[in-house]
């Protein structure tokens, strides 16, 4: 009776407060979280970028992917300097800043926003990447930091182009919010739309933002996905200890683990 009290609590309180719209159903949002529980491959993880902010872990199947293309700039380049030192072309895009903190010359910078329609400072994905001189067989990455504007330009996005990206890694913002309603449905349909051609294979919570806390559910705010093309995957099992050895804090001072719910437990 405490129980299903403290809970009528809750529903009572965040109606009028943090979530004044519809709530989702806590059954709901475990399910998501279920489908995106990390899967450890026969492709090892490496780290990419520098050690804290703006690297980021991948598998280490990268031989043949000829482009990778990041929307988001900031003040940081590590990720896609150590791609071009690879021998990738990298296309970078980003309307706030005017060029990419390193220099390299397979990098091309695009002083653009990418989103999910071509309008004043905007472009979308597919024109950008129909727009270089990439090969069009070759397999493509994808690395992402678009403070929100993720959501739209996966589900704007054609499902061919999403599946020629043998790598998928990108920061989800607002995660929080998926105890609302309107914002699960978004949400819940971009990554199932990823899932289709895609698996989870390392989650890295954010250290920005911290998490919320509701029915036993922990929720950082921002977490840093990264996706491996199922065709790639010749075995799998769910991985089960996080921190990776390779993880870093995004910032200092601040640790914050990957919640338990989001990953398979021994």
């Amino acid at each position: 009776m405490q129980k299903e009290l403290r809970a009528h609590l809750e529903d009572t309180l965040e109606k009028f407060n943090a979530f004044p719209t519809r709530m989702t159903r806590e059954e709901d949002i475990r399910s998501l979280i279920e489908q995106l529980f990390p899967i450890a491959t026969d492709k090892e993880l490496v780290r990419l970028g520098p050690a804290d902010d703006g690297g980021y872990l991948v598998p280490d199947d990268l031989d043949g992917i000829s482009t990778c293309f990041s929307p988001g700039v900031s003040s940081i380049s590590g990720f896609e300097l150590d791609c071009a030192n690879l021998g990738m072309q990298v296309y970078l895009a980003d309307r706030s800043v005017d060029r990419p903190a390193e220099e390299h010359k397979n990098f091309h910078f695009t002083k653009k926003f990418i989103g999910s329609t071509a309008v004043e400072g905007f472009t979308t994905l597919e024109r950008w990447v129909s727009g270089a001189s990439v090969e069009r067989e070759s397999d493509l990455m994808l690395q992402m930091d678009v403070e929100g504007y993720e959501f739209e330009i996966f589900l704007s996005c054609n499902e061919a182009l999403i599946n020629r990206f043998r790598i998928i890694v990108a920061e989800f913002h607002m995660l929080d919010q998926l105890w609302n309603a309107p914002f699960f449905r978004i949400a819940n349909s971009t990554f199932n739309k990823i899932l289709k051609t895609h698996a989870c294979v390392h989650i890295h919570p954010n250290n920005c933002c911290g998490t919320i806390q509701k029915r036993g559910l922990s929720i950082p705010r921002v977490m840093e996905f990264t996706f491996l093309r199922r065709d790639r995957i010749r075995k799998s099992a769910f991985q089960t200890s996080f921190p990776h050895a390779l993880d870093g804090h995004n910032t200092p001072n601040q640790p914050l683990l990957l919640p338990k719910c989001w990953y398979r437990q021994p």
